[in-house]
C-alpha cells in the first residue's frame, strides 16, 4: 500500500506574493540590463514590505512602484527597500564565468502524469488552478491518494461558502472524503491574515514532498545564481533522459562550488519500467554544457 501527499497555495498566499514581488523586481532589472545580477528577497504582511538583497544593474527601477503595482490591496503599505551591490568578491568569481554560489540541485521526471510530475502533485496543483478561477483569493488544496486513487481532497479558500466550495471541489476531483475550509468559512487572508517570505514554498516549487530537493530558493534570482539555473537543467536533463530511455523515473542532481563554471557533480539514477526507486544504477551526466552560461543558453534565460 502506498500513500502519498501534496498541497498546493493560490498566488495570493502570503509566500507566493512575497516570491511574485521578488521576481517582478528582478524582471524590471533584466529589462533595463540583461546583464544585471539580482538576489532579491521579500518578507511581507500587515501593511509592510520589506526588500532586501545584492544587485548589479545598469538598471534603476522604481522598487515601490513595482511593489504596489504586484501586490493586491497594498496602495497605502509601507515599503522598505534595502538593495545594495553585489560583494565585490562573489563579483570576481561571476566575472570569470563561475556560479554565484555553492549549492545541490534536484531534478525529477517520472512517466505516471503527461507533465513527468507526480500524481498527487498535480492534483493538488490543477484543483488549486480551477478553484483559484473561480475564487481568486488567497486558499490552499491538498490531495491523498492511496495506490494510485483519491483518498482525501483538502480545500480551504477565503471569501467561499462550504457549500459552494463543496459542490465546485466534487465537480473537479472524485475523492472518498472532502475537507472544505475544515477551520470553518474565512474572510480574512493573504497579507492581512499572515506574514509571506519569499523561497519559503520550495516543495511546492519543485515537485511535492516525495522527491528530494537541493533547497535553494528560485524567486528573485538571476541565473549566475545556480539554485534556480541549475534546478531548471536538472529537471529538464530528467525529462530529456526519461523519454529517450522510455524510463519510470529519473532523478537527476547537480553541485557547484562558487566562482567555478563546471559542476562538482553531476549524475542521473534511471529506473526503468518493473524496476523500484532503489533498482536504478546512477551515471555520470554527459552531453549538456552546464556551467551557467551554457544553461543560460540552453533554456533561454533571458
Amino acid at each position: 500500500m502506498t500513500i502519498k501527499t501534496a498541497e498546493f497555495c493560490s498566488p495570493r498566499h502570503p509566500d507566493k506574493i512575497c516570491d511574485f514581488i521578488a521576481d517582478s523586481i528582478l524582471d524590471a532589472y533584466l529589462a533595463g540590463d540583461p546583464d544585471s545580477r539580482v538576489a532579491i528577497e521579500v518578507m511581507g504582511g500587515h501593511n509592510l514590505i520589506t526588500i532586501n538583497g545584492e544587485v548589479t544593474s545598469h538598471a534603476k527601477p522604481n522598487i515601490e512602484e513595482i511593489v504596489k503595482k504586484t501586490c493586491p490591496n497594498f496602495e497605502k503599505g509601507r515599503v522598505i527597500s534595502n538593495i545594495v551591490a553585489q560583494s565585490p568578491e562573489i563579483a570576481r568569481g561571476v566575472d570569470s564565468g563561475g556560479a554565484g554560489d555553492q549549492g545541490i540541485m534536484k531534478g525529477y521526471a517520472t512517466d505516471e502524469t503527461p507533465e513527468f510530475l507526480p500524481l498527487e502533485y498535480i492534483l493538488a496543483r490543477d484543483l488549486c488552478k480551477k478553484v483559484y478561477e473561480v475564487y481568486p483569493f488567497d486558499g490552499k488544496t491538498q490531495v491523498t491518494i492511496k495506490d494510485g486513487a483519491v483518498e482525501t481532497v483538502v480545500a480551504s479558500f477565503q471569501n467561499t461558502k462550504n457549500d459552494e466550495l463543496l459542490k465546485l471541489v466534487k465537480n473537479l476531483i472524485q475523492a472518498k472524503e472532502y475537507l472544505i475550509n475544515p477551520a470553518g468559512e474565512w474572510n480574512i487572508g493573504g497579507f492581512d491574515s499572515d506574514t509571506g517570505l519569499s523561497g519559503r514554498k520550495l516543495v511546492i516549487d519543485n515537485y511535492g514532498p516525495e522527491i528530494p530537493i537541493g533547497g535553494g530558493s528560485f524567486s528573485g534570482k538571476d541565473y549566475t545564481k545556480v539554485d534556480r539555473s541549475g534546478a531548471y537543467m536538472a529537471r529538464r536533463i530528467a525529462v530529456e533522459l526519461l523519454e529517450k530511455r522510455g524510463a519510470k523515473e529519473v532523478y537527476t542532481k547537480l553541485a557547484y562550488a562558487i566562482g567555478k563554471s563546471e559542476p562538482v557533480m553531476a549524475m542521473a539514477v534511471v529506473v526503468y519500467p518493473g524496476q523500484n526507486g532503489g533498482d536504478g544504477k546512477e551515471e555520470i551526466i554527459t552531453g549538456y554544457d552546464l556551467s551557467p552560461k551554457g544553461i543560460r543558453e540552453f533554456l533561454k534565460l533571458d
